[in-house]
């Protein structure tokens, strides 16, 4: 026994050897709920899956992930938070709407759809909530021991959903919906358990678990859960969130278990949501966070979906009717800020109605080789800035003191080059300025004072030549990217 289980052993860590590191870049796809909430289909997934498959795969993006409440019926009374509206199956799992995802009928589950995004190239990925559900709480159904197929029995009793539930702990931002289970508690983790096994089953890459951080952090399950994904043959990307009010304190005991973890709230097509990913971008970056150690993997800072395109609107029962509120430069500039903070690229617009101006900005090569390959990447405060006229070149005398507004950022690439980014949170046009001596600051070991570079503002393509300082006027909400090749002596 004693040489059997040295062999398992020694197996274990050849198979672990052999598995690709999880999340070695941050991670790049699709998201359904900037454009549809809730109420998205099996047809109109599949459609944007399809082209997401023909026009996103050769820029990196490789996840498609079906967004929450995709087991809740969408009929007459049902919202974001209702009770009674959702399918489970007799032990208490959430399992597609059979209406709205016809071929999960016969017990199918998501098996059919995975086959089917596994078949465009794509790898899968669903939305699930903490914990179990006010329905199946309210039913007390039986657990599920997956290691007997029947309903769990321990201490000479059967376990049901009442006896792990904690009524006392809901879901905030969803009280109608879901509640912490008791993980001390062998039932608790045998419902778990049921759940991951089943993602597993029918094909499932990317989990995106809600309500397990932020102010709703239940370090008990995401450990648990950690644990789980660890020991299923199919390698499963693991996302929480939301991110409201995590610091990187909170974020350094999940980091670890986790591939991608959320730092802010929802963030919607609204410049507010946008400026307030600057200073929590910063911290995270400054605390090493980017590309820490995580799930069998690294782990990423993530500053949720990019609602660019053709969107819904948060707790609406309608699907995409409308375009973004963002200025084509305030989506610019979160696009700038997403991809030099490293965050994940989660695209979340209807891609049937994707033009061609949204189109440029999420496949822009440069912005997403920054985002995947450079390194160093901080925040870089050491540049002036001052109020321009309107439509001139010319800036004004008088300095802009509130370094608050404006904020510039810098990284290296993977074959030499530096990366440096201005971003104008003012509402009027300023002129942002640097000297190349000053990369000194950030990158130390070079004569940067001796120093010359070629630049390229990215996003317009114009050179500016070979400079030893930078000026460039930036619109309201607006950044400018720059790509330096320098010669240090």
């Amino acid at each position: 026994m004693l040489i059997t289980n040295r062999l398992l052993m020694i197996c274990r860590v050849f198979s672990d050897v052999d598995q690709p590191e999880r999340a070695n870049l941050p991670p790049r796809g699709w998201n359904s709920y900037d454009s549809f909430c809730w109420t998205i289909n099996e047809t109109e997934f599949l459609q944007n899956a399809q082209l997401v498959a023909q026009r996103l795969i050769p820029h990196g993006y490789e996840y498609v992930v079906v967004d929450y409440l995709w087991y809740r019926r969408n009929v007459k009374g049902a919202s974001t938070n209702s009770l009674g509206f959702d399918v489970i199956d007799e032990w208490g799992r959430m399992v597609p709407d059979p209406n709205r995802w016809p071929s999960s009928q016969g017990g199918k589950g998501f098996t059919e759809v995975a086959l089917k995004i596994h078949g465009m190239g794509l790898k899968f990925g669903i939305h699930v909530m903490r914990g179990i559900s006010f329905q199946a709480f309210d039913a007390n159904t039986p657990i599920l021991d997956t290691t007997k197929g029947v309903a769990y029995v321990e201490g000479g009793r059967q376990w049901h959903a009442k006896d792990i539930g904690m009524e006392e702990q809901v879901c905030s931002w969803m009280n109608e919906g879901f509640m912490a289970i008791n993980i001390t508690l062998g039932a608790g983790r045998a419902f778990l358990r049921s759940l991951y096994q089943q993602y597993s089953e029918w094909g499932v890459d990317f989990v995106k678990h809600d309500c397990v951080f932020g102010e709703d952090l239940d370090l008990g399950e995401i450990t648990y859960v950690s644990d789980l994904l660890k020991e299923l043959e199919r390698p499963i990307l693991y996302s929480i969130s939301p991110g409201t009010s995590v610091t990187p304190h909170m974020a350094k005991n999940v980091s670890g278990l986790v591939n991608m973890y959320r730092i802010t709230g929802d963030d919607w097509d609204l410049w507010e949501d946008v400026a307030a990913h600057f200073n929590l971008s910063r911290d995270f970056a400054e605390a090493n966070m980017i590309g820490a150690e995580g799930l069998l993997g690294k782990s990423w800072p993530d500053l949720d979906m990019l609602p660019l395109g053709w969107l819904s609107q948060a707790d609406s029962n309608l699907g995409p009717h409308r375009k973004s509120n963002l200025t084509l430069d305030e989506q610019k500039t979160q696009m700038t800020l997403w991809s030099i903070a490293k965050s994940p690229i989660m695209f979340g617009g209807d891609m049937r109605a994707l033009d061609h101006a949204t189109f440029s900005l999420i496949t822009n090569p440069t912005v997403l080789e920054i985002n995947h390959f450079s390194s160093h990447n901080k925040e870089f405060p050491y540049v002036t800035s001052v109020k321009s006229i309107a439509n001139s070149d010319m800036a004004l005398g008088v300095v802009d003191f509130d370094s608050g507004r404006v904020k510039s950022w810098v990284a290296t690439g993977r074959t030499g080059e530096i990366y440096v980014a201005f971003f104008n949170l003012n509402a009027n046009r300023t002129t942002i300025s640097m000297e190349i001596s000053d990369l000194a600051k950030a990158f130390p070991g070079k004569d940067w004072t001796n120093s010359s570079c070629g630049c390229e503002e990215v996003w317009s393509r114009r050179y500016l030549g070979v400079v030893k300082s930078i000026a460039i006027p930036v619109q309201r909400h607006g950044t400018a990217l720059f790509l330096l090749n320098c010669t240090t002596y």
